[in-house]
């Protein structure tokens, strides 16, 4: 065949045949199927128990992942097992920082799957740079940081703790924020904690705390354990690194239950920018301010509520917050 006739079959056939639609490399990692079922916070109903921490169970296209530990060794077990929830696939876990009430069941459920002879599960724990520094409280020296202990236990059953220094999508369309820039000064960590860095030693404001986003069709969800980095911080670096999208879903603890009314109304002003369409405050967000956020947010009581331990955000459905926060 010539070049000539060539060239003419070749346009022949790029006009005869329809183009395949162009699909951005984004939208392909973007999460479809998300469930988020909160294990551990102060409010319960039903068999389920209530305690000061959090632990949620993170379920995404297929993948499972466990969110922080809560503070009783065994109460995310019981609270797992009372929702008839098997622990037992969960290969990972994030740790967003080293404080007692998110990391109090990390041993107890990491047994519990290795007696139910599944050693895969539960067995990589991602945490932030910063969250094995050695910590004091007050004026004692006593060591303040409770994960130091329970690090090697854990990797004495086979499990490893993974750290991050920055952002890193975990799988497509997950994503964890590791060590957040303090932009603002959304100041919410105790004055008299101390914790020794390479630098020296400073006060403690809790370098590692990290934040878990899942970009969606919808825009993005994120999920927090006690935002000590501060939730208008995370949600900015966030938006930074991901997209500027708006927040289509806003879970778990912001730790702003002490916080002042000039505060609360700065931070819901700033999360009014981005529009936030479900908010479900839990632990340490207190009670007020969740009925602060609603009102400022323009959002109602279906779509914004105070959480509870078995309450859902589920992708395309919302929010059921069980009775207790309906």
């Amino acid at each position: 065949m010539t070049p000539t006739r060539l060239l003419l079959v070749s346009l022949f056939l790029s006009l005869a045949t329809p183009a395949l639609p162009s699909i951005p490399a984004s939208d392909a990692t973007r999460i479809r199927s998300l469930k988020i079922t909160i294990l551990s916070t102060m409010l319960a109903d039903g068999r389920e128990l209530g305690e000061w921490g959090f632990a949620a169970l993170v379920e995404a296209d297929g993948r499972r992942i466990l969110f922080d530990t809560g503070a009783h060794p065994g109460l995310v077990l019981e609270n797992a097992r009372t929702l008839g929830i098997d622990l037992t696939d969960v290969p990972e876990v994030i740790i967003t920082h080293n404080h007692w009430d998110h990391i109090g069941g990390l041993l107890t459920l990491r047994k519990s799957v290795l007696d139910k002879n599944a050693p895969g599960a539960l067995a990589r724990v991602h945490v932030g740079e910063g969250i094995f520094y050695p910590r004091t409280s007050g004026d004692d020296d006593t060591e303040d940081n409770t994960l130091i202990p329970i690090k090697p236990a854990y990797e004495k059953t086979g499990g490893v703790f993974i750290i991050h220094d920055k952002p890193v999508q975990l799988h497509p369309g997950i994503w964890l924020t590791g060590p957040v820039p303090r932009k603002y000064p959304e100041r919410n960590w105790g004055s008299t904690g101390k914790v020794r860095t390479p630098a020296g030693t400073v006060e403690d404001n809790v370098p590692e705390d990290q934040a878990l986003i899942f970009d969606t069709e919808q825009g993005l969800v994120a999920l927090f354990g006690c935002g000590h980095a501060g939730v208008v911080n995370t949600l900015d670096y966030a938006r930074s690194f991901i997209r500027p999208a708006r927040i289509h879903a806003l879970i778990g603890g912001i730790h702003v239950f002490a916080a002042t009314d000039q505060t609360w109304e700065w931070t819901a002003e700033k999360l009014s920018v981005y529009g936030v369409d479900h908010y479900i405050g839990a632990h340490c967000t207190g009670i007020e301010s969740v009925w602060r956020f609603r009102s400022n947010l323009g959002l109602d009581r279906k779509h914004a509520v105070v959480g509870a331990v078995g309450a859902t955000f589920t992708l395309g459905q919302g929010i059921n917050p069980r009775n207790i926060a309906k």
